[in-house]
């Protein structure tokens, strides 16, 4: 049984959670972390001394960081569709979910710690307003990739559409004073991942 360790509004845990639904594996999630507590434990340190989730665990073995847990699932399930066993075709794949992490993530992380998950009062606009046209660039980037192929890294469904698809939902449903560019590919791209139902019901998720 595989079982992952993350409070499910956390956009880590979504891409964890919805990947594993995409595979159709059973699995038991344990909300910790945020209202839940437990990070400071000595039980959750003992699995991921970073003290931050998702954690997955399987058997005895213990994965953290997300991407790598997507990578994990895939792989060990033999899930060539979403992460391909090519070198060649699997950096096609990997170098998007590596793009997410250190372009796309940084930016939208600040404008989303600033409003939604600090007090109105304690928010930090100017990092706001800094932060959009960073983040414009990015999304203005893949709308280019998006206008000449359906899928981030291609023509079909990957991992690199698990990496990517929460942070699209996650843009479009940000409060002002987050501005949005006109991106006509990436909303065609977020109806796209509508359609899967997992995605629906593990990403599409009220901004807390």
């Amino acid at each position: 049984m595989v079982r992952i360790w993350g409070r499910r509004n956390s956009i880590n845990v979504m891409k964890v959670v919805w990947t594993a639904e995409e595979l159709g594996l059973a699995y038991e999630r344990v909300d910790v972390g945020g209202p839940f507590g437990q990070l400071d434990g000595p039980a959750f340190g003992a699995m991921n001394p970073n003290r931050k989730i998702p954690v997955l665990e399987e058997d005895g073995l213990i994965v953290w960081e997300s991407n790598t847990i997507v990578r994990y699932l895939a792989a060990s399930r033999g899930s060539e569709g979403l992460l391909p066993a090519n070198p060649a075709r699997r950096a096609l794949v990997e170098k998007w979910m590596d793009w997410v992490l250190t372009e796309l993530n940084p930016p939208i992380g600040t404008i989303f710690i600033q409003l939604i998950r600090t007090p109105e009062d304690q928010r930090d606009l100017a990092a706001v307003q800094a932060a959009c046209p960073v983040a414009d660039q990015r999304w203005r980037l893949l709308d280019d990739v998006l206008a000449r192929q359906p899928y981030v890294a291609g023509d079909s469904f990957t991992a690199a559409d698990l990496a990517v698809g929460p942070f699209v939902h996650r843009w479009y449903h940000l409060p002002p004073p987050a501005t949005r560019a006109e991106l006509p590919h990436v909303r065609d791209y977020y109806e796209r991942l509508r359609e899967r139902p997992a995605y629906l019901a593990h990403c599409c998720l009220p901004l807390t």
